[in-house]
């Protein structure tokens, strides 16, 4: 083993909660090198540390906290760090990213990543610093919010402690529960589940220890013209409106999921539109930790709403009845819900942040148990299409696990699996994680990234859309001519959550991966350029998918639900945009062909992967 370049630590903390013990170990230089950080060295650690076929609440999987060479240096957006398990909702590999100063304190207790197995006792708080691990009891935390929870933490533990925690969904195991932090959320896949399954209600983390730079001069020249050009015309829109931004767009392509999936356009946009709620409620903006370009737009609700028991938590930071919007959030419970009364949004969103939800996968869930209930497969007479009070109640029932609440508390593949009588064909997943807000029939590139996706339907490891939005592609009809460029936006964002950065970057730079490699260069000293950056954008993608095959994956995961392969839209601008199956397999097998996998989907060699 060489010696540890700069930017890491070179070694990782392995805390096991059932024997209270804790060591480090050493990660290789040739490993860092190969995986970088984030999300592609946490899946090299989490192929190290994951038995096969495990069940993601065993106390034997591992939840890992991973953090990057960028952490902590000058450069704008860098302060993210990956949480990773299997996913209690896709028995699959789950990388969640988030942004907060829980990064930077986590760097610097001297590790590159934090891998936690084993059950405590009893609740939890796992104190991290770089002289002691402590496992404080967290029994007076047991059923706070996840916001209240950290809070305390702080009050007792002082504030140079940041903080990771679950609310009540974790506790409950809510297989889309959140980890949240500094009010902000590793949201997707379930991951506050596998803490609550452990017991584990937060985490702290505290310290002082720096990396050095091999080039520290030259990265602070080049921080600052990045941190100038981030204030350009490349993110004026998520300054100005933020990712809400996208809602009235979508809306008028015909691509806005409307009442779970069945139409493409939602009547009502308008109401919801940041154009039109920037009038009606009072709006603040806040910036993410060490980040320029400040995207979060927090509404406020209504003077004449009745006032919120509690607020969010990045309202609550502020000491302020807010709500912080983007378009996912503000897609999944409204239009895919068949709501229009921005309030009642807000109070949703609101509602998910102090219960600790994945705001997609609970609008996903809810969607699909309206249409049930619609179409007389679901008792339960309250569940409508546009019924507010059924949304933030249902919201309510499943992060408690009451009532139907308990049904819908796994997600829509296990809740049609139970309901059943057809309803498999429209419940809205992929590989048991809900689509975000894309409709697949109208982006047909982005209906490839859905379907081979390793962590299921996702808008943030696949950017095909931006390919359908662009003049290369025929948005509205598939063909096998167009996966390499589905895979060049998958490859972008595995080298991007691996440094990891902000993805709002990506319209600032000429050549995006030229970017990076100089960012790598300018702090590990590696002489690194795209080429090898390609080559190690495929290795971290045919990790995690030798990572799924070793957990049970199977070629029949890679597809869409059978209402996106047998019904074309019916009505608006997009009327009669259709996905047939044998246009998406012909889609899968050459995007498999061009990964150098074979035809159905399985790694020929996983000799580089380990």
């Amino acid at each position: 083993m060489t010696h540890t370049p700069p930017g890491y630590h070179g070694r990782y903390l392995h805390v096991d909660l059932s024997t209270r013990q804790s060591d480090t170990h050493p990660l290789p230089a040739d490993v860092l090198r190969r995986f970088i950080g984030g999300s592609g060295l946490g899946t090299w650690l989490l192929q190290q540390h994951t038995p096969d076929g495990i069940d993601p609440f065993a106390p034997d999987a591992a939840l890992l906290f991973v953090f990057s060479p960028l952490v902590s240096s000058p450069l704008t957006t860098s302060a993210k760090f990956a949480v990773m398990a299997k996913s209690p909702l896709t028995q699959r590999i789950n990388d969640s990213l988030s942004s907060s100063h829980f990064a930077i304190a986590g760097k610097k207790t001297g590790n590159d990543a934090i891998i936690i197995t084993g059950k405590a006792e009893s609740p939890t708080c796992l104190v991290i610093s770089p002289e002691s691990v402590r496992f404080d009891p967290a029994g007076d935390l047991w059923r706070l919010s996840s916001h209240r929870a950290s809070e305390r933490v702080r009050e007792q533990l002082g504030k140079r402690f940041h903080v990771a925690s679950i609310g009540q969904a974790g506790e409950n195991l809510v297989r889309y529960a959140t980890v949240s932090n500094d009010g902000r959320h590793a949201g997707r896949g379930g991951l506050g589940a596998v803490m609550g399954s452990k017991q584990l209600k937060a985490v702290a983390v505290t310290g002082d220890r720096l990396t050095t730079y091999a080039h520290p001069d030259e990265l602070i020249a080049y921080s600052k013209d990045l941190s100038r050009k981030s204030f350009g015309p490349a993110t004026a829109k998520y300054r100005e409106l933020g990712t809400v931004s996208n809602l009235l767009t979508f809306n008028r392509l015909g691509t806005l999921p409307t009442r779970n999936f069945q139409q493409s356009e939602f009547a009502d946009a308008e109401r919801l539109a940041p154009e039109t709620m920037s009038v009606t409620h009072e709006r603040t903006r806040a910036s993410c930790a060490a980040c320029t370009i400040g995207c979060e737009h927090i509404f406020h609700l209504s003077s004449d709403a009745p006032p919120s028991p509690r607020a969010t938590a990045r309202g609550s930071a502020h000491g302020e009845s807010g709500v912080r919007m983007e378009y996912e959030n503000l897609f999944a419970l409204g239009p895919l819900c068949g709501i229009s009364d921005p309030d009642t949004v807000l109070r949703a969103s609101q509602l998910c942040d102090e219960l600790g939800l994945d705001t997609i996968s609970a609008g996903g869930t809810i969607a699909f148990a309206m249409e049930c209930a619609e179409r007389g497969l679901l008792d339960v007479p309250q569940l409508r299409f546009g019924n507010g009070d059924a949304l933030l109640q249902t919201l309510r029932l499943i992060g408690h696990r009451e009532g139907i609440g308990d049904l819908l508390a796994d997600g829509s593949r296990l809740a049609s699996q139970q309901i059943g009588q057809g309803s498999e064909d429209f419940a809205p997943h992929v590989k048991g994680l809900e689509l975000p807000g894309y409709e697949p029939r109208t982006l047909q590139t982005m209906a490839l990234g859905f379907a081979v996706g390793t962590r299921g339907a996702d808008h943030n490891r696949s950017g095909a859309y931006q390919v359908d939005f662009s003049n290369q592609v025929d948005r509205l009809q598939a063909s096998p001519d167009d996966v390499r460029l589905a895979i060049e936006t998958e490859n972008e964002a595995a080298i991007m959550d691996s440094l990891i950065l902000c993805k709002f970057l990506r319209g600032v730079f000429d050549d995006r991966l030229a970017a990076m490699a100089e960012m790598l260069h300018l702090i590990t000293g590696w002489d690194i350029n795209t080429a090898e950056l390609q080559e190690t954008a495929d290795r971290i993608v045919t990790a995690k998918k030798s990572y799924n095959i070793r957990q049970g994956w199977t070629p029949a995961e890679d597809t869409l639900p059978q209402r996106f392969l047998t019904q074309a839209i019916p009505d608006g601008a997009s009327a009669g945009a259709s996905l047939t199956k044998d246009a998406l397999q012909a889609q899968i097998q050459a995007y498999n062909l061009a990964r150098g996998w074979t035809p159905d989907g399985y790694v020929v060699d996983e000799s580089s992967v380990k």
